[in-house]
């Protein structure tokens, strides 16, 4: 029996397969099993158009087999079968698909998709096999055939025994090495395990021989005895592929707890059966809870995706921008254009339009929730709000106009959160601005003399308290045509009655503030009377876009050591303290070094900001008490 050998080409490619393109060994499973079930798609095709040919759906299946006394892996199909010219050509030349060609000829209007388009995937059994024997017969044939191959040297084909139409796959499992534990494909628990992974909604039962016990004939002491019994271990039917109206708010639930998407009760689910310019399914769910690595490196986005319902990859980032990589979930296309593995995918028009599709589709579910659940979407809020933030402020605020509308901040009048248009519906006609104050806390923002004069002229102030948000409304710089500012910022654009008298004032002290200007040196830009303070001394404002909240975060990071606002002091000028710095200032020079670094350090501790000399803000302390 001469051995053929694969074609020059054909051969590298095996190589390369083997070594390169698969990145996990499992896969094979999945390659072989939806071999199989495209062979009995072939016999459904067939019959359509085929009056001689009955389609009984209950004759066909697929039958898995481990024998560890062998070392072998069976997987049985009672498809179509293959000739031994089909033997040849499907397994004889690498990457001449069978299935490919016979999707070509026999399109179908049915919904059913041949999986197997580009004829390397059965090549798969070689990272796992020593040897691979394909017994196989094909419909309509009188005679079986052998083909049987150890890897890149090359195979033979011989007549064989076989009854049935269909096809047998026979792998001899390799033995471990020190790196490499092959006896887990022989066990029961571990294929199981794959096949519920990668192919539980392939359309044909899969079976396979299960152990199990059950009480003892005749024992009285309960003693149970193992049995083995024939079982199907794949769901066959997804969710997905179900009618909503079938589907009840707990079978959603149950599929999220199945798939492992989170520990969680999701607060929304979306069921999407898309027919248009794309075909897909997709059952998409909203989490409640944020999960513990959510917001660190180790956190992968991406929706589970399926081919014809065969897991192709478990974490799809392409599917999701990161702004809602909260989103867990699966999508199931026939539309989709796969490179040989089946395990990336080409950035092909299908895939971009789901994608298009899905994120619309996250949207509008989040508006309606806002709208109808409030309660929800604020629980929603609390645990991926700083996402959605980070989400305007990224890439240049390239995504602003899609999520503004889904921001929420806490808000100083409402005493709740509330979104930027409920906050600019109920502006008064002479408000300029939308106004925010930032800090690490809402009770600490509701302390900040800054806060003042804007809360007297009875203007809502909306709290910032992640360290994104001001990020965000500078990426953002207006909605609905109204600017953001901060209460900090040097104007609050508020007319004041007593404008001319603070300019007089300002005047007035303009050699006192210079005097402390030079002491606090380049502390601060400038030491001014204060336009904002009524009944607190001094309080800290900025000058230019870099707000001391900014500063902030950013010195908080690696590189930002260096970031520094343009901070100004301002002093309430109708306060007593007012008058102590004055005399200092007639008579004591030291005293007002004493008064203008106090002053100064009450306005770092104000805005949460750190004492440079903390020893020399206690001594301050302990000079003015004695």
């Amino acid at each position: 029996m001469a051995k053929k050998q694969f074609k020059a080409e054909s051969k590298r490619l095996l190589e390369m397969m083997i070594n390169s393109i698969y990145t996990q060994r499992e896969i094979f499973l999945r390659e072989l099993i939806s071999n199989a079930s495209d062979a009995i798609d072939k016999i459904y095709y067939k019959a359509l158009t085929d009056d001689k040919l009955v389609f009984n759906k209950d004759s066909y299946y697929i039958k898995i087999a481990a024998d560890k006394d062998s070392r072998t892996l069976t997987i049985t199909d009672t498809g179509i079968g293959m000739s031994k010219e089909e033997l040849e050509n499907n397994l004889g030349i690498i990457a001449k698909s069978g299935s490919f060609a016979f999707k070509k000829d026999n399109e179908a209007k049915d919904g059913h998709n041949i999986i197997g388009q580009f004829g390397v995937g059965f090549y798969s059994a070689f990272m796992v096999a020593d040897v691979v024997t394909v017994i196989s017969k094909a419909l309509g044939s009188d005679e079986a055939y052998k083909w049987e191959s150890q890897g890149a040297d090359g195979y033979t084909i011989v007549p064989s025994d076989n009854d049935e139409v269909g096809t047998t796959v026979i792998l001899k499992i390799k033995n471990n090495t020190e790196d490499e534990n092959y006896d887990e494909f022989l066990e029961e628990y571990r294929l199981r395990s794959i096949i519920k992974k990668y192919s539980d909604f392939i359309r044909y039962p899969i079976k396979m021989d299960v152990m199990s016990q059950r009480p003892k004939e005749g024992s009285d002491d309960n003693e149970l005895e193992d049995y083995t019994e024939e079982q199907t271990v794949n769901s066959m039917v997804p969710i997905w592929r179900k009618n909503k109206s079938e589907l009840t708010a707990e079978d959603y639930e149950r599929f999220y707890f199945d798939k492992h998407y989170g520990f969680d009760k999701p607060l929304k689910h979306i069921h999407i059966s898309a027919d248009g310019a794309v075909v897909y399914r997709a059952i998409l769910f909203i989490p409640e809870k944020t999960p513990f690595d959510y917001y660190t490196k180790e956190y992968e986005k991406g929706l589970e995706l399926y081919s014809n319902g065969v897991l192709i990859m478990n974490k799809c980032a392409d599917l999701l921008p990161d702004y809602f990589s909260f989103v867990k979930g699966m999508v199931d296309s026939e539309d989709l254009s796969l490179n040989i593995s089946r395990e990336m995918l080409q950035h092909d028009r299908q895939l971009q339009l789901i994608a298009k599709n899905i994120k619309s589709k996250i949207k509008s579910q989040l508006q309606n929730m806002m709208k109808d659940e409030r309660e929800k979407y604020e629980q929603f809020f609390k645990s991926f709000g700083r996402q959605l933030k980070f989400g305007v402020y990224n890439d240049y605020g390239i995504d602003k106009d899609v999520l503004q509308d889904l921001l929420m901040f806490y808000s100083s009048k409402e005493k709740k959160p509330v979104t930027l248009d409920e906050y600019v519906s109920r502006m008064p006609e002479d408000q300029k601005y939308i106004y925010y104050a930032s800090g690490e806390s809402i009770d600490r923002i509701e302390k900040l003399p800054q806060t003042e004069v804007v809360a007297d002229a009875g203007y809502e102030i909306l709290y910032f308290t992640d360290d994104v948000d001001e990020f965000a409304v500078k990426m953002m710089m207006q909605y609905k045509d109204k600017e953001f500012k901060s209460v900090s910022s040097g104007d609050l654009g508020i007319e004041s009655n007593s404008s001319e008298e603070e300019a007089d004032a300002a005047s007035e002290h303009k050699d006192l503030f210079e005097a402390m200007k030079g002491i606090l040196s380049d502390k601060v830009k400038t030491v001014k009377a204060s336009k904002r303070l009524k009944s607190h001394p001094v309080c800290l404002s900025n000058e230019g876009e870099l707000t001391i909240e900014m500063e902030k975060v950013l010195r908080s990071m690696p590189n930002g050591q260096d970031v520094k606002a343009d901070k100004v002091l301002e002093i309430n000028v109708n306060h007593e303290v007012f008058r102590y710095l004055q005399d200092a200032y007639q008579q004591d020079k030291e005293k007002l070094s004493l008064y203008t670094h106090l002053l100064y350090n009450q306005a770092l501790l104000i805005e949460g900001l750190p004492i440079q000399d903390p020893v020399a803000f206690t001594n301050d302390i302990c000079k003015v008490m004695v």
